[in-house]
């Protein structure tokens, strides 16, 4: 047999074992959950003799995994192990209204007690996949602008060949809409959208609007979480949005949150609906302090200054959101309009199209608000065809993806292959090969000599200093997104800016 030892009985006892064991179920749920999950595998009946055994829920779940795809019931491919594995934990996972009830519950000793009990429903639930998240490389580089995070994301499971076909035979569907919608709470899932039965949503009320609070399935930071619009809108930076931030904010203060730009190129992966990203960590653009100070005419009571950070940030501090809401939304509507041909910043391009927003990231520290606006361009040029403002083609063998609020904010979310075409370009440097000869590692061969042969790597230091080259690699592609270069010519333009918004 392809599973393990243990009988369906002893682990099926196991997982009954896990949930009561993280608090997901009660002793008084026992029998229930385990017909419930009996009823899943399509099973008659269960051994009442049999133990249950202390484990990792992966290690359970495998085994379960494991005997439905020997017995039949499941295809053993990722995707549908997946579906199969969610629909388990979903059958005996509380209700929606359980879930809230208590969540408003730990919420009335203290917020920080709410979104602990949360966020380890969604990680003890497997709606956070740990185990796959634990598989992504992560490491810290300093640079000129403070200690950065990198992350090469290997936490998303490639699709197997028989999902792509399966998925092609399925007729289009628009439920739910997009993977932020309500409507996913529950979701069976289908080979071309995930299940979601395990998924619980808090309603949070912001600024008089309905959202709702989840966590990233794929969790990049401690308690990366999405507040999300009840409805399928599509993403608008306005002043509004900003007074939304700042009511998550009051509601949650050990968290940070802050939103994708509006436009493509400079916005994440995900437009076509209004959503924020936040959680409990701080960033090293948080830490990155003020290094120019700035004042706004009729705005005497709001600390504002230009953060050293790669890209071009005015933060305002102060202790009265709605003052530095509406000076916020006069920097943003002066930005929206903004050209400035010798930055070569352009608002509008002939056709009508905007290429200027905002990237806002609001936080509560030391008594008084904050928020960091972050200028965004989206502007694209015959050389650089995805974006002036984006990662630079001499950069695309590290990084050719958006810049989102993510990286913004300091940390670098890497493509998976960058894995294993740093471990072949590793051997090959020791080896003494002509990269420029390996197709698998060709991309990488002008980026190799200026970042790591100059460095004279050794089998010792190799790796150290292939680290640090990526991460100062990303302090760079930062750059190339800052609208206004960190040089003295580029500070004035900044500056020039600035004057543009105190005459408004």
């Amino acid at each position: 047999m392809g599973f393990c030892s243990m009988t369906i009985s002893e682990l099926i006892k196991s997982l009954v074992a896990y949930l009561e064991k993280e608090s997901l179920i009660l002793n008084e749920d026992e029998v229930w959950a385990t017909n419930r999950i009996l009823e899943v595998l399509n099973l008659s009946s269960i051994d009442e003799d049999a133990s249950s055994k202390e484990m990792e829920l992966e290690d359970i779940l495998k085994g379960i995994l494991d005997y439905a795809c020997e017995t039949g019931i499941c295809e053993n491919s990722v995707v549908y192990r997946d579906l199969l594995d969610t629909k388990i934990m979903g059958a005996v996972l509380p209700r929606p209204s359980e879930v809230i009830k208590t969540f408003k519950e730990k919420y009335s000793v203290s917020p920080e007690k709410a979104t602990e009990y949360y966020y380890h429903f969604a990680r003890k639930s497997d709606y956070i996949r740990e185990y796959r998240v634990k598989n992504d490389m992560k490491w810290v580089t300093s640079t000129e602008y403070g200690d950065i995070d990198i992350t090469i994301n290997l936490s998303k499971p490639e699709k197997d060949p028989k999902a792509i076909a399966a998925a092609t035979k399925l007729e289009a569907s628009s439920y739910p809409k997009c993977p932020l919608c309500k409507t996913n709470e529950g979701y069976a899932g289908r080979v071309n959208h995930p299940a979601r039965q395990n998924h619980r949503i808090i309603p949070v009320t912001l600024d008089g609007d309905s959202y709702f609070l989840q966590y990233s399935p794929y969790v990049y930071y401690n308690e990366h979480c999405i507040v999300f619009d009840g409805n399928h809108v599509p993403m608008k930076i306005s002043e509004k949005g900003f007074r939304r931030l700042f009511s998550f904010i009051k509601q949650f203060p050990h968290y940070f949150i802050g939103s994708n730009s509006d436009l493509p190129i400079s916005g994440g992966s995900i437009l076509t609906h209004e959503h924020f990203q936040g959680g409990n960590y701080t960033f090293a653009q948080a830490r990155a302090e003020i290094e120019t100070e700035l004042k706004f005419t009729g705005f005497d009571d709001i600390k504002a200054g230009i953060v050293k950070w790669p890209m071009s940030v005015i933060r305002l501090i102060g202790e009265d959101t709605d003052r530095i809401c509406t000076l916020a939304g006069k920097i943003l509507e002066c930005w929206r309009n903004y050209s400035d041909d010798e930055a070569f910043i352009i608002a509008k391009t002939e056709d009508g199209v905007p290429h200027n927003t905002i990237t806002p990231i609001t936080r509560f520290r030391n008594g008084k608000y904050e928020i960091d606006l972050v200028l965004r361009n989206n502007i694209t040029t015959e050389e650089c065809p995805d974006g002036f403002y984006h990662p630079h083609p001499e950069y695309h063998n590290i990084k050719k993806e958006n810049i989102g609020l993510i990286e913004v904010m300091g940390l670098a979310v890497l493509p998976a292959r960058l894995k294993t075409e740093m471990q072949a370009l590793k051997a090959a440097i020791l080896n003494g090969e002509d990269i420029t000869k390996n197709e698998a590692i060709s991309k990488h061969a002008e980026w190799a000599e200026k970042f790591i042969l100059s460095e004279n790597p050794t089998k010792e230091n190799i790796d150290e200093i292939t680290r640090n080259a990526i991460g100062n690699t990303f302090s760079k592609i930062l750059e190339q997104c800052g609208v206004f270069e960190r040089n003295e010519e580029g500070r004035k333009q900044f500056l020039k800016f600035v004057e543009e918004v105190n005459k408004n």
